[in-house]
């Protein structure tokens, strides 16, 4: 699921702009908005000036909408009765939109019990007698309407909690919140500044749309008198004033009632126009170039001695679901050096994803580790939480993902994005902090920092993004990098490119790579060592050259046989 967008013109399509009906519905709520708020300034009358000689009158120069069964003004009680009617409207949008959005990021982002406990509420907000309860309140808070509006705001938040629950759970598997975990974000600010912008759009429409039923709810109080303050009149009243005089004076309905069918209807068009903008900014059109294989030798010369391992993995099990449990990776075992490029290969399916993953404690809620360790230097990290995690992931580990454009947060810079993770994932001063993301871009070869700082990640090639993708990774001075399919989604030009720079990397700043890959091509290009998984378990694993030369599995000379041999025979 593509992320859903803020309104964004430096985009391509999907402006609200080019809804003419919507822009007009827009316009005309505004201008409705502005007139009642100034109702007590441009009002001809007061609302409950009276004329007693001129009462049912038609519409004339001194009463352009005419008058009531008490001579009264229709144009002045519509505007003054406009401000109750709007301001119940309003309390009930925002408590519809408070509740919604902070029950449905919170039930997405955190899962588990948290997730069953606010679907449970939902569902019973939804099944509640609506009418029955703004009743009561009323009766118990003396037809005050604030307190029925926020009662209904509150009841019609269920469905928003769904709304936005789905959204974060498709929001949630993204590679850009991947990433920001990795970085060191904590969930309170990860769901601020990366989640709760995703679901800005769906909100704004189901806002729109709750705002149209808000006025239809509040409408229908005041034709019954609740909620109702006379002489101040509201909306519902005036249409209730009107059916007691529809023999002598059908004009009343029509405008009293022509004004909230004409609001209820802008309201939908603006929702639908909000619904086309979202619909257009989820379409993609990313591509994908094919893949060519290089078969040269990894540079640098022999692994390392061993030596306190950056990475171990001994015995790990990881299970999915709990009835029974099914072990999907079983016994593995594995160091990375400092200064090593391991690589890990396997089809779709083999389990190198997964035990990926459990190094760094991202793995989904129906998985858990259930034997085994994962060491990062000397600590343990197999019973950590994410609070445990946050001096791993980012400072001495990163992460480099398989689409570097979808690893990238499509509503901020690449300066803002680098900023963040300098601020939580290393301990530079804010006053050097821009300056510190500019040479991390220059450290990945990209031209020009400053212009690359200023630009959005559907701004930068695939190729750009993937080096912006590593320069964050290098935020926090990592120990370890784990590049998960790196070179996937590039065309061979820029794949050869990723490697070369990994390679510099590797030999200036003696990092470790733990390289995920299914390809055998780029393991021979670059990797010290690899180790080959099947159905969950290591079949084989040793230096890439013996590897190569004698593979003792038929799994592994599967693999192997299905490369492109270009090269040394390989």
């Amino acid at each position: 699921m593509t992320v859903t967008q803020i309104v964004d013109t430096r985009v391509r399509g999907g402006r609200l702009g080019t809804n003419a009906l919507a822009i007009v519905a827009l316009a005309f709520v505004v201008l409705v908005a502005i007139a009642v708020a100034l109702a007590p300034v441009i009002s001809p009358y007061g609302y409950n000036d009276q004329d007693l000689a001129r009462f049912l009158e038609w519409p004339s120069a001194d009463h352009l909408l005419g008058t009531d069964s008490l001579g009264r003004d229709i144009l002045t009680r519509l505007l003054w009765g406009g401000q109750p009617t709007l301001l119940g409207v309003l309390v009930a949008v925002l408590t519809f939109v408070v509740v919604g959005v902070l029950l449905g990021i919170v039930a997405g982002t955190l899962g588990g019990w948290v997730d069953a406990l606010i679907s449970g509420i939902a569902d019973i907000l939804m099944s509640l007698p609506g009418v029955v309860l703004i009743f009561a309140v009323l009766a118990i808070f003396d037809q005050d309407l604030t307190p029925a509006m926020i009662t209904l705001g509150f009841l019609g938040s269920g469905s928003l909690v769904r709304v936005v629950r789905a959204t974060v759970l498709g929001v949630r598997g993204e590679l850009f919140v991947s990433a920001a975990i990795v970085s060191g974000l904590g969930s309170v600010r990860l769901m601020a500044r990366h989640i709760l912008p995703a679901v800005v759009g769906p909100v704004v429409i189901q806002a729109s749309l709750f705002a149209g039923a808000a006025l239809a709810v509040q409408s229908g109080l005041g034709f019954l008198g609740l909620g109702v303050h006379p002489p101040l009149p509201t909306w519902g009243s005036m249409v209730g004033e009107a059916a007691a005089n529809l023999a002598k004076a059908p004009w009343l309905l029509v405008v009293s009632g022509g004004i909230i069918t004409l609001v209820s209807l802008a309201l939908a068009l603006i929702g639908d126009g909000l619904r086309d903008v979202d619909a257009a900014r989820r379409r993609s059109d990313r591509g994908r170039a094919p893949i060519a294989a290089r078969t040269s030798r990894a540079d640098g010369g022999t692994p390392p001695e061993p030596s306190d391992a950056v990475l171990r993995v001994q015995d790990l099990e990881i299970s999915f679901g709990d009835s029974p449990p099914v072990a999907v990776v079983r016994g593995v075992s594995f160091e990375v050096q400092p200064g090593e490029i391991l690589g890990l290969v396997g089809e779709s399916g083999s389990g190198k994803t997964v035990t990926t993953l459990a190094t760094l404690g991202l793995l989904p809620g129906n998985a858990a580790i259930t034997a085994g360790r994962i060491l990062i230097g000397q600590d343990d990290v197999t019973e950590l939480d994410d609070r445990g995690f946050a001096g791993i992931r980012g400072r001495r580990t990163g992460l480099i993902s398989q689409e570097p454009m979808v690893a990238l947060d499509p509503l901020f810079t690449v300066g803002s994005q680098l900023l963040e993770v300098l601020k939580y994932a290393s301990d530079v001063p804010a006053s050097q902090r821009r300056a510190r993301a500019m040479q991390l871009l220059s450290l990945v070869h990209l031209p020009d920092p400053e212009a690359v700082m200023r630009r959005f990640p559907h701004e930068l090639s695939g190729g750009m993004a993937q080096r912006v993708v590593i320069a964050t990774a290098l935020a926090g001075d990592p120990e370890l990098l784990i590049a998960d399919e790196p070179t996937t989604a590039l065309d061979v030009t820029v794949q050869a490119g990723i490697l070369d720079l990994l390679r510099e990397l590797r030999r200036e700043r003696g990092l470790a790579v733990l390289f995920v890959t299914h390809d055998l091509a780029v393991v021979a290009d670059i990797c010290d060592r690899v180790i080959v998984m099947e159905k969950g378990v290591i079949v084989e694993s040793g230096l890439v050259d013996d590897l190569f030369a004698d593979p003792r599995e038929p799994y592994t000379r599967e693999l192997i046989a299905s490369t492109p041999r270009l090269v040394d025979g390989r």
